[in-house]
């Protein structure tokens, strides 16, 4: 397992993370598994002993049975160094205050996830989705003020637009607040609209980059193929529809190369979709997840897959994205670009 430092932080955590939604089977989580404390502990047993030292979950998963049941797991103790991660803002409860970025809700919201999994302390706490409706200089405040208490070490953002992380760094610096170190984001080869703002982003300053679903919900995993039914047992199965799928026929070419590299490595097309994302150096973990033992060994295994510049290159020339304005400007005029820039463009200079 790889140790790759979380942003400007010192901070080094495995380049695969433990996704932990699988857990409790409450609510609209259901639909991605029930794993009790027995099995989840397996799990969790397991990724440990492969060398993942970073436990990701939020406190929304199954009402916080997700929390609780890591709790149960892990008992207070942090065995081998294991870090937690949780995230907050969506809605916990009935109140209007029980939702959202504000000060009151975050601290209550962390107070809450610390019971939960009976720790003293969370090393990566998240906002998990945008508030557009509380100033961000009250919540970088709420943020800084857990990390000065010691309930919190390191704070992140996730599904955040580019522009919503330059301006909560901007609040972060100009006041003097603890800055973000990461964003968590969704970025598969059937989805790679991150590569437009938010992995230019994440290198421009110096971001930690953890990957949420880098199978597209099971759609990579060569689980489902073209012209065939949807298999019994999953998510899809079930009815879940994230990641959008906006072009189908896109999406069964993506599937046909995965499988096709899959057969000649003699690996599983699931291990080839997480390799893909997990070599490049703008993304520091992918989280993987799942309900059986040979899900998260097949997973695991991604860790020490290296894939070929030819396996990349096809990968790339089945999945690129279009470059839209003003990238394509930039891409034909421009002599001046970073290394930032160049995220989204490189694979498109010929």
């Amino acid at each position: 397992m790889e140790y790759r430092l979380l942003g400007r932080s010192g901070l080094k955590i495995s380049s695969v993370t433990m996704g932990t939604m699988t857990f409790g089977g409450e609510g609209w989580a259901k639909q991605t598994g029930n794993l009790g404390v027995s099995d989840a502990k397996r799990l969790v047993d397991l990724c440990l002993d492969a060398g993942v030292n970073l436990i990701d979950t939020a406190n929304v998963y199954s009402g916080g049975k997700s929390e609780e049941i890591i709790g149960e797991i892990l008992g207070g103790k942090r065995k081998g160094g294991v870090l937690l991660a949780t995230k907050a803002r969506f809605r916990m409860g009935e109140g209007p205050n029980e939702v959202g970025s504000s000060r009151q809700h975050l601290i209550a919201a962390c107070e809450a996830s610390l019971r939960r999994m009976k720790t003293d302390v969370i090393d990566l706490y998240q906002l998990h989705e945008w508030d557009g409706q509380t100033p961000l200089e009250e919540t970088m405040e709420a943020l800084d003020t857990l990390i000065r208490n010691g309930k919190v070490r390191y704070i992140g953002c996730s599904n955040f637009s580019g522009w919503h992380i330059m301006k909560a760094l901007g609040v972060s610096e100009r006041d003097r607040r603890q800055r973000f170190v990461s964003q968590q984001i969704h970025y598969t080869l059937e989805a790679r609209d991150a590569e437009y703002e938010l992995l230019p982003v994440s290198i421009d300053q110096g971001l930690g980059t953890l990957i949420w679903s880098p199978l597209a919900g099971g759609l990579l995993s060569g689980k489902h193929r073209r012209n065939q039914s949807v298999p019994e047992g999953t998510r899809q199965f079930a009815g879940w529809t994230e990641p959008p799928i906006r072009d189908e026929s896109r999406l069964w070419d993506i599937v046909d190369t995965l499988t096709s590299i899959a057969k000649d490595r003699g690996v599983s097309a699931a291990q080839v979709a997480l390799a893909w994302r997990i070599g490049p150096k703008a993304v520091t973990s992918v989280i993987i997840g799942g309900r059986t033992e040979a899900q998260f060994r097949d997973n695991l295994a991604a860790a020490d897959l290296k894939l070929t510049e030819d396996d990349r290159n096809r990968l790339d020339a089945v999945s690129l994205p279009p470059v839209i304005y003003p990238y394509w400007h930039q891409l034909y005029v421009s002599d001046r670009l970073s290394e930032a820039d160049m995220a989204l463009l490189a694979p498109h200079v010929t």
